[in-house]
C-alpha cells in the first residue's frame, strides 16, 4: 500500500463531517436549539454528535454559561478552522457542480439581459441547432471564462478585458417607460409631465435623460428605489410609477403593450453589450451561437 502524500491529513485526524457541522453551527448560533432548528435534525442529535467531537479530541469545545454554552479558548480557535474549512469544501462543491458538462454550451449573463432580451429569442438558436445543448448561467458577478465555468459570457462594458476575444453585439439606450393604464390611461407626454409622476430608480442614472429632456432631475427623497432592472421593469408594468430603461430589457414588454415609451427621446446607454470568450479557445457550439447571436442582433436592430 501506498503511503499518503505527507500533507494529507491521517483518518484519526478526520472527525465525521456531520460532528463538525453540528458543532460549527452551535458555535455560530450560540445556542443547540437553533443549530437544530437551522439543520433540522432534534436538538439531541446535534448535542451527541458534540459531545462524540470533544471525546475525540479528548477535550471541551463549550463552558457552562448559566443556562446556556460559551466557547472555550480551544473551541474558538477550532470554530475558526472549521467554518474556513467548511466554506472552501462548499465553494468546491459550487464550482465543480457550475462546470460544462460535455456536450454544453454554458452561456453566463446578466439576468436581466436574460430574461428581457436572450430568453424570447432562444427558440430560434434551438431550433436551428437541436444538436446542442445550451446551459445560461445568470449571475450579476463578472465570470471569469479562464476558470473554465463557461464557455462564453454576454457582458456589459467598454471592452478591453485581458485575455478574451470580443465581438461587440450592440449599443443599448434609455428611454422612458410606463404602464398603459398609468393615471387611467392619461399618460404623460412632455418630459414635464412625466417627471410630475412617480418615479421609479434603478441603477440607471436619470441626469442624462434629464439633461436631455431639459428638466431638473427629480430629488433623492422622491419615488421608489429597486436596485434589480427586473424589479423596476415590474414596477412599471403594475402602474406604480415611470422608469427610465434600457431598451434591450424593455423591449419584450414594449412589443407586447405591456409598457409604453412616453417620449420620443433617448439617450445613449454608457456600456454597450460584447460576446466574450477565451482567447485561442476552439468550439463548434460556440461559433454556432455567436454567428445565430450576431444575426438576432441585426434582426433586433432593423425592427
Amino acid at each position: 500500500m501506498r503511503p499518503p502524500p505527507p500533507d494529507a491529513p491521517t483518518p484519526t485526524d478526520l472527525p465525521p463531517l456531520q460532528a463538525l457541522r453540528c458543532f460549527e453551527a452551535v458555535a455560530r448560533l450560540g445556542s443547540v436549539t437553533r443549530a437544530a432548528e437551522a439543520l433540522h435534525v432534534t436538538h439531541s442529535a446535534v448535542s451527541q454528535q458534540v459531545k462524540q467531537l470533544e471525546e475525540l479530541l479528548g477535550l471541551s469545545l463549550f463552558e457552562r454559561a448559566g443556562r446556556g454554552l460559551r466557547l472555550s479558548e480551544n473551541g474558538r480557535l477550532y470554530a475558526m478552522q472549521v467554518r474556513a474549512a467548511l466554506q472552501g469544501i462548499g465553494e468546491a462543491t459550487r464550482a465543480l457542480r457550475i462546470r460544462p458538462r460535455a456536450g454544453e454550451l454554458v452561456v453566463a449573463v446578466v439576468p436581466s439581459f436574460g430574461l428581457h432580451w436572450l430568453l424570447p429569442r432562444l427558440p430560434q438558436f434551438l431550433a436551428r441547432h437541436p444538436e446542442h445543448r445550451l446551459r445560461l448561467q445568470a449571475s450579476l458577478e463578472v465570470q471569469d471564462l479562464r476558470q473554465g465555468a463557461a464557455h462564453v459570457a454576454i457582458r456589459m462594458g467598454q471592452g478591453g478585458w485581458e485575455g478574451l476575444a470580443q465581438q461587440r453585439l450592440f449599443d443599448d439606450e434609455l428611454l422612458m417607460v410606463a404602464s398603459p393604464r398609468l393615471n387611467g390611461g392619461a399618460l404623460p407626454r412632455t418630459p414635464a409631465e412625466v417627471l410630475a409622476c412617480t418615479p421609479i430608480r434603478s441603477a440607471e442614472p436619470w441626469a442624462p435623460w434629464c439633461q436631455a429632456a431639459g428638466v431638473p432631475e427629480p430629488p433623492p427623497a422622491r419615488g421608489l428605489w429597486i436596485n434589480d432592472s427586473n424589479l423596476s421593469l415590474e414596477a412599471a408594468r403594475l402602474g406604480q410609477g415611470v422608469a427610465l430603461e434600457r431598451r434591450s430589457v424593455a423591449d419584450a414588454l414594449l412589443r407586447r403593450g405591456e409598457l409604453v415609451a412616453l417620449t420620443d427621446l433617448r439617450v445613449p446607454y454608457a456600456y454597450p453589450y460584447w460576446l466574450v470568450w477565451p482567447e485561442g479557445s476552439a468550439s463548434a457550439p460556440r461559433d454556432d451561437f455567436a454567428r445565430w447571436l450576431e444575426a438576432a442582433v441585426t434582426q433586433y436592430q432593423a425592427d
